[in-house]
C-alpha cells in the first residue's frame, strides 16, 4: 500500500478538496399516464417499470 512520506498541510488539503463539484442529474422528458414529466435519466427505468411514481 502506497504511504506518504510527508503529511499534507490543512492549506493543500482543503484547496485539493475545493475543487470537487457536484454536477447537476440530466433530466430526460418521459410521458406517464398521458402526462410529460422531467426525471433524472438513472430513474427513467424505475418509472417505466412502475417502482416509481412522478409527483403532481
Amino acid at each position: 500500500m502506497a504511504v506518504p512520506k510527508r503529511k499534507t498541510s490543512r492549506s493543500n488539503t482543503r484547496h485539493r478538496r475545493a475543487q470537487w463539484k457536484a454536477t447537476t442529474p440530466q433530466l430526460v422528458a418521459i410521458t406517464v399516464d398521458g402526462s410529460v414529466y422531467q426525471v433524472p435519466q438513472r430513474l427513467v427505468r424505475a418509472y417505466g417499470r412502475g417502482l416509481l411514481r412522478p409527483e403532481d
